[in-house]
């Protein structure tokens, strides 16, 4: 029974510090295919090191730009993999059993549990940990939507769940955290906006005062010390600053939600 076929999708912006070890994680896959925005540093020659299924084209989102990128595949199935994570043994080990199964009666999409490390550690509380992704599909199954920054798989069929671990290495400094706040904290506001039309002291008070209780407490966020405290403090940052730009929005003069690359 001949084995199925996979493509890695993968978009990027300026990744030169992280494309390497996480192509090389891949490069098992029977093609990657990587979509650039015009990166102005080395991320393009390393990519090249790895594939020569390397397109460019202007940043329009997230979800266009992965699915661009979606679109290129010919395998049997897509894989969807950012430039800060890493597939684990593990996980290639449990695709592979899928791709070797050859069954065309079974799910047509996964999520993966995803591993979220900050500043070297593994945070497995304080809502980071199984943190599931929908990241292996049947090529042609569907598409992700608009909604940025956090796209959704929009798909027909059934579905199922892998256990082996997707690592995400989404903050390896503290500074890495603002680095990537002006572009999200935008989009955010942006999406926020669609059905919301006034901010009010509460938004900029309470909610974010509760975000960090929801993290912290409910979700024991206190079990992974001194990194769950600040793991829980940057997401209620997250919260003020997005309705802060929301508030900024509604002013006469504000021209705030101009598109910005994706910054990480």
């Amino acid at each position: 029974m001949n084995r199925q076929t996979i493509s890695c999708a993968i978009v990027v912006f300026n990744e030169e510090r992280n494309i390497d070890e996480c192509l090389d994680t891949a490069k098992w896959m029977d093609e990657i295919i990587v979509v650039d925005a015009f990166s102005t540093d080395r991320t393009v020659e390393i990519c090249k090191q790895f594939t020569d299924r390397i397109s460019q084209r202007p940043w329009n989102g997230f979800g266009e730009q992965k699915n661009f990128a979606i679109y290129q595949a010919t395998s049997d199935w897509v894989f969807i993999l950012d430039a800060d994570e890493r597939i684990s043994p593990e996980l290639r080990e449990e695709i592979e059993s899928i791709l070797g199964s050859n069954c065309l009666n079974g799910p047509v999409a996964y999520s993966v549990p995803r591993r979220n490390f900050y500043y070297g550690k593994w945070v497995k509380h304080a809502g980071c940990y199984p943190d599931r992704q929908l990241r292996l599909f049947r090529n042609g199954v569907g598409q992700l939507d608009d909604e940025e920054p956090h796209n959704k798989f929009i798909f027909e069929g059934p579905r199922a769940d892998l256990t082996a671990p997707l690592d995400h290495f989404t903050e390896r400094t503290i500074n890495d955290h603002f680095r990537k706040f002006r572009n999200f904290t935008t989009l955010a506001a942006q999406e926020r906006a669609r059905s919301k039309q006034k901010v009010y002291w509460t938004d900029l008070i309470i909610r974010p005062l509760f975000t960090f209780y929801k993290y912290y407490i409910p979700r024991k966020g206190y079990r992974d010390g001194m990194h769950g405290f600040l793991v829980s403090g940057f997401a209620s940052m997250y919260t003020f600053v997005k309705y802060a730009k929301l508030y900024e929005k509604f002013l006469p003069s504000s021209d705030s939600f101009q598109k910005n690359p994706p910054l990480k």
